[in-house]
């Protein structure tokens, strides 16, 4: 029971993607221009790699070990053609926002990553539970990075406007710079939110 928690909330913090492991950096730093697009891309990777990790888990006593990532691959990329499709028909703009970054999750190192170094060592229900924190994790990474990057830029958080006239947007917030200012500010916040809680214990 312990390692299944540990499995769920590792993800989470500890071995949050983006804070602690600095892997996916691709959509987190293309895709988080607002709190909406990173929690959209969040979720959809999140669904690839909860429905990959499981099915992987269950394949992996039947995936020849010289085909295993060409494999995983195609799992991967069964997944992500579902997402994509299906966002591109129920929310179409939203699907040309994140343009490219759909289909870029097939080869997103976190997916792949748990897929070969957890899912495929693992029994089914602890490579869902990895896959379900990662993803959260993932998420709401994403939501952070784009909710700064959008109330500092904007003044807007999820299209609200939060911060008054008084307020001059940043506008390179919403550049590319932005992200990786946003994403070391908030890497070091992590770092010393994690000495500090170390000291504590």
């Amino acid at each position: 029971m312990a390692d299944a928690k540990r499995d769920l909330l590792r993800g989470l913090w500890e071995d949050n993607p983006v804070f602690r492991l600095l892997i996916g950096l691709c959509p987190a730093l293309g895709v988080t221009t607002t709190a909406t697009y990173g929690v959209a891309m969040g979720l959809a990777t999140s669904f690839v790699l909860i429905c990959s990790s499981a099915l992987i888990s269950v394949l992996k006593h039947l995936i020849p070990a010289k085909v295993r990532i060409p494999s995983f691959i195609i799992i991967i990329a069964t997944f992500v053609t579902i997402v994509d499709l299906s966002m591109n028909a129920a929310l179409p703009e939203l699907h040309r926002m994140l343009g490219m970054f759909i289909p870029l999750i097939v080869v997103n190192c976190l997916v792949l990553g748990r897929a070969e170094a957890y899912a495929s060592k693992m029994p089914v229900g602890f490579a869902i539970l990895d896959a379900v924190g990662m993803g959260l994790g993932f998420t709401w990474a994403l939501g952070i990075l784009g909710g700064v990057r959008e109330l500092l830029g904007t003044g807007r958080l999820f299209e609200i406007q939060i911060l008054g006239d008084f307020f001059t947007p940043w506008g390179i917030m919403t550049a590319p710079a932005g992200a990786f200012i946003s994403l070391g500010f908030l890497v070091a916040i992590m770092n010393l939110i994690s000495a500090r809680m170390k000291k504590t214990s």
